[in-house]
C-alpha cells in the first residue's frame, strides 16, 4: 500500500542564532488602527520597496540588513471574511481589500491545484487514472458525497489553505501590504464537522483530519480580524437557489440539516474559539449591507489596547526586530518545511490509501501531462527558455489567485 500524503520531517530552525549580529534589534512602532484608503491623507511616511519574496530569498544573511517592521503600516494586518455558503463572502471581500488598499486572496479551492502552472488541466487525465487516483473536486462532493474519495478531499482542501494561509503572512511580512482572505485554514473544521454529521466522513477520517490539523495550525499567526457575515439557513438555501450553480443547487448535500450544523460549529466553536485571540465584528447579511459601514466600524478598533496578560494579537507581540526577521523566513522562505507537516501516515484509514500499483501508474500518467514532467521552468515543450543557465528552482511555491469555477 502507499499514501497519498508525503512522508517526512520537519523542524524549526533556531530563533537566536543572531542576537549579537543586530546593533539595533528593536522593531518599528506599528500603529494601531486600520485606515481606508479615503481616510489616508497627506505625505505617508517613506517605507523601503516591497521586497520580492516569490523570486527571491530572504536569507539570514539578507535579514540583518532588509529589517521587516520598517516595511509595516496600520494596515499590514490579516482581515479574514467568514460565514454560510452563497452569504455574498467573495464579493464583499473583494471590495473591502479593494478600500483598505489590501491583497484580496480568493477562497482556496481545487483549481489551484488541478490546474498547473502552465494552465493544464490534470482532471483531464481521470479517464487513464485508477479509480482510486481519479481527480474529486467539490463539485463532485456536491453530485456524489458518499464517494469514497470525499475524506481525500476534504484533507487536500485543508492542504490548500494552509499553503494559502502562509503565502497570505509571507506577502504581510515581506511587503507590508495587508490581505484579506475570503475564509481559512483555522474555520475549515466548520466542513468537517458538517460532513460528519451528515455520514460523508467516517470517524477515522475525522481522527485522522484533527491530526494534522493539530500538527499544522500551531505554526500559524491568527488573523488581527474577523468578519462573519451571519444569514438564516432558510436564507442561505434561498441564496443557494438563486444564484443557480448547477452542482450546488441540485446537491444532495445543501440540507438545512448541514447547513445548522456549519452555523452551530461556527457560533458555538469557531467564532468564541478565534475570539480570544482576534477582533471579531458580526453582521445580519440577510438583505447584505454597505461595506463603507463596515469600514468605519474597523476604523474604530484599536488593536493595541490590551495589557501583557491579555491574549488578544499576542501572536503579532513581538518585541525583537530579529523575532520579525524569523517569522518572515519561515513563511517566505521555508514554506516547504511547513507543508513537510502533512506527512503523516494514514495506513489505519482505508479510504486515504491506494495499492503501489496504483500509485505507480498515477505517477507515470502525471508526468506524462504537459508541464507535469519537469519543476516549473524546465519544460523547453512549454515554452521555458534558457534551461541550460539555470541552477535552481523559485524560492517558493505561491498558490495562483483562482476563483473557483462556477458552472
Amino acid at each position: 500500500m502507499a499514501s497519498l500524503f508525503r512522508v517526512g520531517v520537519c523542524r524549526f530552525v533556531g530563533k537566536n542564532g543572531n542576537n549579537l549580529l543586530l546593533k539595533n534589534d528593536n522593531p518599528t512602532h506599528l500603529l494601531r488602527t486600520i485606515t481606508s484608503k479615503t481616510m489616508m491623507k497627506g505625505d505617508r511616511p517613506k517605507k523601503p520597496e516591497p521586497y520580492p519574496y516569490n523570486t527571491k530569498k530572504y536569507g539570514f544573511l539578507k535579514s540583518l540588513i532588509d529589517r521587516t517592521t520598517p516595511r509595516m503600516d496600520e494596515n499590514s494586518k490579516l482581515l479574514v471574511v467568514e460565514g454560510p455558503i452563497a452569504a455574498g463572502k467573495s464579493k464583499f471581500a473583494q471590495e473591502l481589500a479593494k478600500e483598505m488598499g489590501m491583497l484580496y486572496l480568493p477562497e482556496a479551492n481545487l483549481d489551484m491545484y488541478y490546474i498547473n502552472d502552465y494552465g493544464f488541466d490534470l482532471r483531464t487525465l481521470d479517464n487513464e487514472m485508477p479509480e482510486g487516483c481519479k481527480s474529486f473536486d467539490v463539485m463532485d462532493f456536491m453530485r456524489n458525497p458518499q464517494n469514497m474519495l470525499t475524506a481525500r478531499m476534504q484533507l487536500e482542501i485543508y492542504e490548500i489553505k494552509f499553503s494559502q494561509y502562509i503565502d497570505a503572512l509571507a506577502h504581510i511580512l515581506s511587503t507590508g501590504q495587508g490581505v484579506v482572505l475570503d475564509r481559512c485554514v483555522l474555520s475549515d473544521y466548520v466542513f468537517t464537522e458538517a460532513m460528519y454529521s451528515s455520514g460523508y466522513l467516517s470517524k477515522r477520517a475525522r481522527r485522522k483530519y484533527y491530526e494534522y490539523r493539530d500538527n499544522t495550525v500551531r505554526e500559524l499567526l491568527r488573523p488581527h480580524l474577523v468578519i462573519y457575515l451571519d444569514m438564516p439557513v432558510k436564507k442561505v438555501m434561498e441564496n443557494v437557489q438563486k444564484r443557480g450553480i448547477s452542482w450546488e443547487k441540485n446537491s444532495p448535500v445543501i440540507t438545512p440539516k448541514y447547513l445548522e450544523c456549519m452555523e452551530k460549529v461556527y457560533k458555538q466553536e469557531y467564532l468564541k474559539t478565534i475570539s480570544t485571540h482576534s477582533e471579531l465584528l458580526v453582521y445580519d447579511w440577510s438583505e447584505q449591507g454597505e461595506v463603507e459601514i463596515i469600514i468605519e466600524d474597523i476604523e474604530r478598533i484599536d488593536f493595541d489596547n490590551y495589557d501583557y496578560q491579555d491574549p488578544k494579537m499576542k501572536d503579532w507581540d513581538l518585541a525583537r526586530e530579529e523575532d520579525w526577521n524569523v517569522l518572515r523566513r519561515l513563511y517566505a522562505d521555508q514554506k516547504e518545511k511547513l507543508m513537510s507537516l502533512f506527512n503523516i501516515p494514514c495506513y489505519e484509514v482505508p479510504e486515504l490509501m491506494i495499492e503501489a500499483e496504483d500509485a505507480d501508474r498515477y505517477y507515470q500518467v502525471l508526468q506524462s501531462a504537459p508541464g507535469m514532467k519537469y519543476d516549473k521552468g524546465y519544460n523547453v515543450d512549454q515554452g521555458d527558455q534558457g534551461v541550460l543557465l539555470k541552477s535552481s528552482n523559485p524560492p517558493r511555491n505561491t498558490l495562483p489567485l483562482r476563483e473557483r469555477r462556477q458552472l
